[in-house]
């Protein structure tokens, strides 16, 4: 299975399926393992990590880590955790600012094979609306406010969150029940699937 997984990761990595449409040079950003249990689908990378090739390394990924519990080294040191977002290049920044939305295409093209090549998974937390419409498609709600709050419907192995860009932070103080009741539930998930057995730390 590893060597599925590494062959996958090579022609994500290789893809240049999106090269003429978006801006720049695609530079794929993915960050998964054979021993990935918790694996995180956020939207697409933005200009940092694009420009850093390592997810999450901006205020968005401040806060996620937060919501998860999980401290900045732990994060990229921990191969149980793994980023794969919806799309895996930037796409640009809109004219009127913010991120172009992530092309479906890629999704299409990779996830399939990508889950696959992932047997140990547990919990895929689905980050912001794009991630949430591809990954449940019509078992999504009708936005994104509606898809987090109905949480226990896709719980144990599935959590939906809004993204935590601190563009939402409007978004939060609106929703205080996410703060109140997802973002413990996620807390006792990550702890969960991070925390071996007593018998195995003995």
């Amino acid at each position: 299975m590893t060597t599925d997984l590494d062959a996958v990761l090579s022609d994500i990595r290789a893809c240049r399926a999106c090269a003429g449409v978006l801006p720049h040079t695609p530079r794929p950003v993915v960050r998964v393992f054979p021993e990935t249990r918790l694996l995180i689908c956020g939207q697409a990378p933005g200009r940092r990590v694009h420009e850093s090739g390592l997810p999450f390394t901006d205020p968005s990924g401040d806060r996620l880590r937060d919501w998860m519990g999980v401290d900045y080294d732990s994060f990229y040191a921990d191969r149980r955790i793994g980023v794969a977002a919806q799309a895996f290049c930037y796409p640009g920044t809109a004219p009127k600012g913010g991120d172009h939305p992530p092309p479906s295409r890629c999704a299409d093209l990779w996830r399939p094979s990508l889950l696959e090549a992932l047997p140990q998974m547990e919990l895929t937390l689905l980050v912001g609306g794009y991630a949430q419409a591809w990954a449940l498609s019509e078992r999504a709600k009708r936005n994104m406010t509606e898809t987090v709050r109905a949480w226990r419907d896709y719980a144990p192995d599935i959590l939906a969150l809004p993204h935590p860009s601190w563009r939402n932070t409007a978004w939060l103080r609106k929703n205080p029940w996410f703060e109140d009741e997802v973002v413990p539930y996620l807390r006792e998930r990550v702890r969960s699937i991070l925390t071996p057995p007593a018998r195995m730390r003995a």
